[in-house]
């Protein structure tokens, strides 16, 4: 009966746990199509950027509290620099470039560029730390990108706006974010995974916030109803919510698990794209999206393999650098959800 009643609640578990997984990455992926809705109102990025921010600072305050009671080593001035530039080259920078190149990409191809970032943190990874990379990663990300080449060609057909921009903005944004991570591993096991992201999300915001100010006349704050509900939709359902539900998935399955689960994320959002943008799909698309999809799925799974490298570097070359140890890594994978910024 003790059997059953343990083998019932593991199966319940794992059941919430993929549910909420899937729920994550629906959530994030929904981002792009919340953006590319708010700018048929003639919206520009740094204003609906702000505005995003603003709505989930109240999260990232009480995040920040939370952790701060259960941390109570302060900050000394390095930790303090570090979190300074971090959040404002990992969150800042590659959010704002992310809405610039929202403005000339599908959402489908933008969700796809992002997706490649733990290709770039194992470049970055190996040419800081002097490590070759294997002939099946070396592999695995040329399938990545020539599934983006794909993907690009269908944007060109379709005439998607300026699509050499934008795909080269939302590019600049991923190679930002990983960048972020190759750095920031070391400063998260030391500071905390929470308190670090959100010290560092609350940097981004006050950037983003002074840059509309410095910017933006107050005048632009003059917008439709529509655009306020869909930067707020943007704070709680692809900011807050995600975070949490990823935080109870790894909780249930584990972050390996939900981490693939998560690679439903560019799926979803070319599907949503689709049903509410009104976006093209062709075989060019869905070719391409696999394409990304099996060499990225293949450098996680050969980073989680080790290939002889620490605990660490392993994280690092799977962009999900703190998770140094059994107790960093539900931590980790939430500070790696908070991407949707």
């Amino acid at each position: 009966m003790a059997i059953r009643a343990r083998s019932t609640f593991a199966n319940r578990d794992a059941f919430l746990g993929v549910t909420f997984a899937l729920l994550a990455a629906v959530g994030f992926s929904a981002k792009a199509i919340l953006v590319k809705l708010a700018y048929h109102d003639s919206v520009d990025a740094i204003t609906l950027l702000a505005l995003r921010m603003v709505f989930a600072v109240p999260f990232f305050v009480g995040v920040a509290i939370w952790a701060r009671r259960h941390h109570a080593e302060p900050l000394d001035t390095h930790d303090r620099l570090l979190v300074l530039g971090l959040g404002v080259v990992g969150y800042y920078l590659s959010s704002y470039l992310d809405f610039l190149g929202l403005q000339y990409i599908s959402a489908g191809l933008e969700r796809l560029i992002l997706f490649l970032y733990p290709t770039m943190t194992v470049i970055i990874s190996a040419l800081l730390y002097k490590r070759a990379i294997g002939r099946m990663v070396i592999a695995a990300m040329a399938l990545s990108y020539a599934g983006i080449a794909l993907v690009f060609l269908h944007d060109v057909g379709a005439k998607e706006g300026s699509i050499v921009l934008g795909a080269s903005l939302v590019f600049a944004s991923t190679l930002s974010y990983s960048i972020y991570l190759v750095g920031a591993g070391h400063a998260i096991a030391r500071i905390g995974t929470m308190r670090f992201t959100a010290y560092a999300s609350l940097v981004a915001s006050a950037a983003c916030v002074l840059q509309f100010l410095a910017m933006r006349p107050l005048a632009a704050l003059e917008l439709p109803v529509r655009v306020y509900g869909l930067s707020i939709a943007m704070a709680l359902f692809s900011t807050v919510l995600p975070v949490f539900l990823l935080s109870f998935a790894i909780r249930r399955i584990g972050s390996g698990s939900a981490s693939l689960i998560g690679s439903i994320g560019p799926v979803s959002t070319i599907y949503m794209a689709y049903a509410i943008l009104g976006e093209r799909i062709s075989w060019l698309q869905i070719a391409g999206s696999a394409l990304v999809l099996a060499g990225v799925l293949v450098i996680s799974v050969n980073s989680r393999r080790g290939g002889g490298q620490s605990g660490s570097e392993r994280q690092l070359a799977q962009g999900d650098p703190a998770r140094v140890d059994q107790q960093h890594d539900a931590d980790a994978s939430e500070e790696r959800s908070q991407r949707v910024l």
